[in-house]
This record gives C-alpha cells, sequence and structure tokens, in this order.
C-alpha cells in the first residue's frame, strides 16, 4: 500500500507518509513543527518549517528545475532550490503542463471477460434492461421559464399523492431559451437523456409553449419513452399547469407504483466517478477506494464513468494506457486535447484548475490533483469514450466529456446512465444530484464534523494495513443504497442539476 508510513517514535501517531517509493515528498498527517524529526519512507527528515496537515516536504533535496515527485509521478518542477526537510506548495513548485500533445498508441489493453460476483441489490429493471436504483417520478422543464411550477407541481405531489414511488423530484434548470445551434442541441440532449434515465419510473416534461427548446424536439430526442411513463404539460396551452402536471404526476403514479425490486447483480450498476474539494489525501485514501469499487463492478460487466476532463490533464497517459482499442485511445487523445484548446480559446491556462480549497488541503499543482483524480478508475479497461450528454453504450470504463464543476459533471454523469455517483471529498460539500450521490471523505477529520453530509469515511485506510476490508465494507454499503437506503443529499433534500453553457446567449 502507502511506503514506509511510521513515525520515528512507533507508539505515537505516525507524522508522515510516503505514497510510493520513488516519490521525493511527503504528505503531513497531522500538523507538524519545524524542528521535528520525521520518518517517511525509511528516509529521516528534519523539518525546516512549520507542515500543515495534508501538505507536503521534501524528502530530498530538489535544485531549481528538478521534478517533484509523488504518486511516482512528476507533478512539478521546482521553481527554486528546495532543501530536504522544506514545504513544498505553491511557493516553490510549479506546474509543467502546456497545451496540446501527441500521444504514441502502446498497443490494445486487455479486455478481460466478466466474472461472476455473488453480490447483489434490490433494483428495478426497465423494459431496456437496465436498471434503476430507485422508482421516482421526475419533472423536467424545457426552459427556465417554468423551472418554479415543476418545482411546485412536485411540492403538491409529495405531499398529495406520493406514497408508492419512492420520490417526486423537480429537476430545474434556467436555460432552454435564447440559445442557438450547439448549445441548445447540448442542452436538449442533456435533459433528454435524463428523461431516459432508470431511476425515473415516470416523467413529466413541462414546457412554456415559445422556447427555442421545444417539448416535441425533445421528446423525440429521449426516444424510447413510452406514452404511459411520459407526460407533457404545456403551460401557454393549459389553464391551471399546476392541477394538470399534479393530474400528469397522478397518472404516472398508478403506472410506476406498480412496479417493484428485484434481486439484481452488481453487474447491473453504473457508477459516476466524481471528486469534489479534494485535498492531499484525496489520492492516498477515497480514489483509490473508488478505484477498488470500479474494478469490482467492471470486472462483473457493469459500467464506470470518469469525467471533468481539466482534471486528468497530466496524468490522462494513465487512462489512454489502457485503452482496449486504437479507436478508444485516439477518441480520449483528441477529447483531452480539444479541452485544453477550449481553455486557450478563452485566453486561460490549461493548468489553473486547483481551488482555493485544494491548495487550502494541500494540493500544489494541477498535475497532483489529476494524478490523485484518475484513481477513481482503477485499473479497469478504458472501453469508451463519449461526448456530453451521450449515454454509456459498453460495460467497462467510459471517459466522459464535461469539466470539473461538481454541479455539471455531476448532472453529465446522471444524464449518462450512472445509477449511483461516487463522489470523494476532503473539504466536503452538502451538493446532491438526480441521482443517489455517495460522499466519501478522504480524512476522519471531515466525516466526524459533517456526518449530515458524508456517507462513508475513507479516512480509516490511513490506519490499515490493506483496504480491501475497507473496500468491502464500501461495497456492501453500496448495495444497501442501491437497494433503497437513503444517502445524505436525499436526506437533506439536496437534489439538482447543472447544465454546460458554452454558447451564445442572445
Amino acid at each position: 500500500m502507502l511506503a514506509g508510513t511510521q513515525a520515528i517514535d512507533e507508539n505515537e501517531t505516525r507524522a508522515a507518509i510516503q505514497v510510493r517509493a520513488a516519490d521525493t515528498v511527503a504528505t503531513a498527517l497531522r500538523d507538524l513543527s519545524a524542528g521535528e524529526q520525521v520518518l517517511a519512507g525509511g528516509t529521516q527528515v528534519t523539518l525546516r518549517s512549520d507542515i500543515p496537515a495534508h501538505h507536503k516536504f521534501a524528502l530530498v533535496p530538489h535544485a531549481k528545475g528538478a521534478p517533484v515527485i509523488r504518486f511516482g509521478e512528476t507533478f512539478a518542477c521546482a521553481s527554486q532550490d528546495i532543501a530536504a526537510g522544506d514545504h513544498v506548495h505553491a511557493h516553490n513548485a510549479a506546474t509543467t503542463l502546456t497545451g496540446s500533445k501527441t500521444y504514441a498508441f502502446p498497443g490494445p489493453a486487455p479486455s478481460p471477460a466478466p466474472v461472476q460476483d455473488a453480490l447483489t441489490f434490490e433494483g428495478f429493471r426497465r423494459a431496456d434492461g437496465r436498471v434503476g436504483t430507485r422508482n421516482e417520478i421526475w419533472i423536467i422543464p424545457t426552459v427556465g421559464c417554468v423551472a418554479n411550477a415543476c418545482e411546485q407541481i412536485a411540492r403538491r405531489a409529495e405531499r398529495e399523492l406520493c406514497g408508492t414511488v419512492e420520490a417526486v423530484t423537480a429537476l430545474p434548470h434556467v436555460f432552454g431559451c435564447s440559445q442557438l445551434g450547439d448549445d441548445l442541441a447540448s442542452t436538449r440532449q442533456i435533459l433528454a437523456a435524463l428523461a431516459c434515465h432508470p431511476n425515473a419510473g415516470g416523467v413529466l416534461i413541462v414546457g412554456l409553449g415559445c422556447e427555442n427548446n421545444q417539448a416535441d424536439a425533445l421528446i423525440a430526442a429521449a426516444g424510447g419513452l413510452t406514452g404511459d411513463r411520459l407526460k407533457l404539460v404545456v403551460a401557454q396551452k393549459s389553464s391551471d399547469e399546476i392541477e394538470d402536471g399534479l393530474t400528469a404526476v397522478r397518472d404516472l403514479i398508478s403506472v410506476a407504483g406498480k412496479d417493484s425490486r428485484e434481486t439484481c447483480p452488481v453487474g447491473d450498476l453504473v457508477i459516476g466517478l466524481k471528486c469534489g474539494g479534494s485535498d492531499a489525501l484525496s489520492g492516498v485514501t477515497a480514489n483509490p477506494l473508488l478505484g477498488d469499487v470500479a474494478d469490482r463492478v467492471t470486472r462483473a460487466g457493469g459500467s464506470a464513468v470518469l469525467t471533468e476532463i481539466p482534471e486528468i490533464f497530466g496524468a490522462e497517459h494513465l487512462l489512454m494506457q489502457r485503452a482496449t482499442s486504437k479507436e478508444v485511445f485516439d477518441a480520449a487523445a483528441t477529447l483531452v486535447n480539444d479541452f485544453k484548446q477550449y481553455f486557450i480559446d478563452h485566453d486561460q491556462p490549461v493548468s489553473e484548475n486547483p481551488s482555493p480549497g485544494n491548495k487550502a488541503g494541500g494540493i500544489t499543482t494541477l498535475e497532483e490533483k489529476s494524478l490523485g483524480a484518475v484513481q477513481k478508475s482503477g485499473q479497469a479497461p478504458l472501453t469508451d469514450v463519449i461526448r456530453y450528454g451521450e449515454r454509456v453504450r459498453t460495460p467497462g470504463l467510459t471517459l466522459l466529456e464535461a469539466p470539473g464543476n461538481d454541479a455539471v459533471s455531476s448532472t453529465a454523469l446522471a444524464a449518462a446512465g450512472a445509477n449511483l455517483i461516487l463522489f470523494t471529498t476532503g473539504r466536503g460539500t452538502p451538493l446532491g444530484f438526480p441521482v443517489p450521490t455517495v460522499k466519501i471523505s478522504s480524512n476522519s477529520d471531515l466525516a466526524a464534523r459533517k456526518p449530515g453530509w458524508i456517507d462513508f469515511d475513507a479516512g480509516q485506510v490511513l490506519d490499515a494495513s490493506d483496504r480491501k476490508d475497507i473496500a468491502e465494507a464500501l461495497m456492501a454499503h453500496l448495495m444497501r443504497i442501491a437497494s433503497g437506503e437513503r444517502t445524505c443529499n436525499e436526506r437533506n433534500g439536496e437534489r439538482s442539476i447543472a447544465i454546460w453553457k458554452r454558447g451564445v446567449t442572445l
């Protein structure tokens, strides 16, 4: 697991960890003081300055321009001479990221056949064979003008009608009009994909009537929706859109309320992989734990979806070497380069992703953040690359186009078909999305401070000799959630969507 992680005094709580034997830095597990002697990875260092918890210090001297290594990979270069025991952060370590790159295909990675897994959950099997982890009625506005009407319908339906389905939920947004071309098409596509989600036993689409995103075009883009599972109310044609909406929801509940859970194999899961508010422990505890889950789900024939393309910059080679074909490899390379060009076209540096919270949590560069983030995908073969608004097509690992923004990328994961979103965090957030959003803390302090936000504490990985038992406990917890146990975001009513706006607003 982790290289040499003990403190000098074996009777004390260990002070720091070195993630890989090749690393030239270690990470403090608590606040450390100048003058302390710390042992990490077999190297004893006397600290030359105070080191905040989760921040890094140098294990060896670095000359100016030398690579700084964590996770066994270069994540920065020394912007000045760094002595052993120095605090290593943005003041003395700089990104090496540049624009587009040319990648050499190493050959196809093996795509192993699914293996039998005894793990099961109780889900809702839909007519197209996909499985929902919830049976809900979703109310989707075509345009922001009727978003509040959708919320009114949902609130009244929850009070008056809900009983045989698990929830009636509105998915308000502000778009659908004053958009043109590809921008309008992507809004329509993301809403259409949500309308087809297997967690929705019935869908009410509420339109205004005069918007660019016309309801008939949205329904056509959704495809495959059957009449008894889909209802439409156009507000400008209705004398009372709230009452008409309630009537429609009542009809949907009469159908969806007859659905029942059945035993499903773990390979029926589609898991969305997400991190938000990361800290320097995210790539040590929570994200590798998600990698264990992704490996197990995909080995069983299920799907895992990784997104946040700017948060793989500098680590994309680790994903691309697992591509199962040259077509997938080339699609991943194009997606990464296209996203870098998106930044360049807007006169923005490709490296300015780490947020103030990331930096306060000890993350120094985007490469470091990315090297931790890609661990959410484990070692699953990369079988497909899809664009924003598209849906999962294959088992295995899918790379999905979306930005790093938590709300936009998580909405894209749900639209892609994720029936669970696994969301790791080192800083914490209450935000939740249309599907169960399982918050997994990278450190135990966060889990203890925010039990109303956090569903699972991955910080316990630090005290484990092997994380296998913790991965098993997380899998068992996920099976309970997939079978109906509510997550913190569901109990808190945190259910939102956000659409990626890239075009002109009229």
